[in-house]
């Protein structure tokens, strides 16, 4: 088990990307969060396995249909950062 926290930038708030990676993440037995920073970027926490970690990590460099991704910064997190479930903010 591990945890990566991701800073998501580009046309990704008003897209439906938190709704579409809390759903991606519940798909693949992921703990966290996804949550709007005031700064346009979108916060991604994520625990769980690795090679499911490794997963989300792909789909986010594109996001739903309707996003624009420009960067995604990862950087490593502690697995009791991330709540039971996975919640939006």
């Amino acid at each position: 088990m591990s945890a990566a926290r991701f800073l998501v930038s580009g046309k990704v708030q008003g897209v439906f990307f938190r709704a579409s990676t809390r759903e991606q993440a519940i798909a693949l037995g992921l703990r966290g969060h996804a949550i709007n920073l005031d700064d346009g970027r979108v916060e991604v926490l994520a625990a769980g396995d690795d090679a499911a970690i490794e997963t989300l990590a792909d789909w986010l460099r594109h996001g739903p249909p309707s996003a624009r991704v420009e960067r995604v910064e990862r950087t490593a997190a502690a697995d009791n950062e991330a709540s039971a479930g996975f919640t939006l903010g």
